[in-house]
């Protein structure tokens, strides 16, 4: 007699849990980022400076310049330089807190749920790129706290450091998740992009070191992008761990 025919076969493989409230968290971590936008044009109709603060022109760190005057043959004067500090400490905290709830097997599979993943990685590149974008993102982040912490006007050059964190590590960390998620989801394409525009636009403020026409332009092309890709991230994110928490529910609900 024939042998029964048996279910294939998912050893080494698990499933990972997207709806915890840890994932959860990490997701709307991620998202609070846009608030950087609101605080930025706060900001800037509060600007006091001789000349009315043109994005085009000026520098991001000026908004958190603690005095006014002269500074890097600039004149600069930011009224809400708090605002302005305060908004970039909380948007390096929520990459950091993305960075340290959001887990790589989430990551890779973009939170779909039903999808399984294997438990060895050795030699995996998913989750290589899901590990790598986990901790560039956190290393992006605490570039943030550093430049929110230490104004561009204080005398110290952690602020600068702080800033090439922030750049270099975030348009990487979009560039793996981008790539990581172009046959997941449709915004792993807007990710990577983001990714490449941000890139690009590092690789060119330091070839001339920020002296082009419009430097707050392109330093805003560095910046913007990591901001809005890590944004859409956590949306994606959110908003698929909130439908399998609200499909658990349901479900037992209706075997209560």
């Amino acid at each position: 007699m024939a042998a029964a025919p048996s279910a294939p076969s998912v050893r080494g493989t698990f499933l990972p849990d997207t709806a915890t409230t840890r994932q959860y968290i990490g997701a709307w971590a991620v998202l609070s980022v846009v608030q950087y936008f609101v605080a930025e044009a706060a900001v800037i109709e509060a600007w006091a400076g001789p000349e009315p603060y043109d994005r085009r022109i000026g520098l991001i760190s000026d908004l958190g310049a603690v005095n006014c005057g002269i500074f890097d043959g600039r004149n600069v004067c930011s009224p809400l330089h708090g605002l302005m500090n305060a908004s970039f400490v909380v948007q390096g905290l929520g990459m950091l807190l993305g960075a340290l709830l959001l887990s790589s097997a989430l990551l890779r599979i973009a939170a779909r749920p039903g999808v399984r993943v294997a438990v060895t990685h050795t030699g995996e590149v998913p989750w290589f790129a899901a590990v790598g974008a986990r901790l560039l993102t956190g290393t992006a982040g605490t570039g943030t706290v550093i430049v929110g912490l230490v104004p561009e006007d204080v005398g110290s050059g952690w602020h600068y450091a702080g800033a090439v964190m922030f750049f270099a590590a975030g348009s990487l960390a979009l560039l793996l998740l981008g790539g990581l998620w172009l046959k997941q989801t449709p915004a792993g394409w807007f990710i990577l992009s983001c990714g490449i525009v941000s890139f690009g636009a590092l690789v060119t403020g330091g070839v001339t070191g920020l002296k082009v026409p419009e430097p707050g332009t392109l330093e805003r092309l560095m910046g913007y992008p990591i901001t809005i890709g890590l944004a859409a991230a956590g949306l994606v994110i959110a908003q698929r761990v909130h439908h399998e928490r609200a499909v658990r529910k349901a479900h037992g609900a209706r075997t209560a």
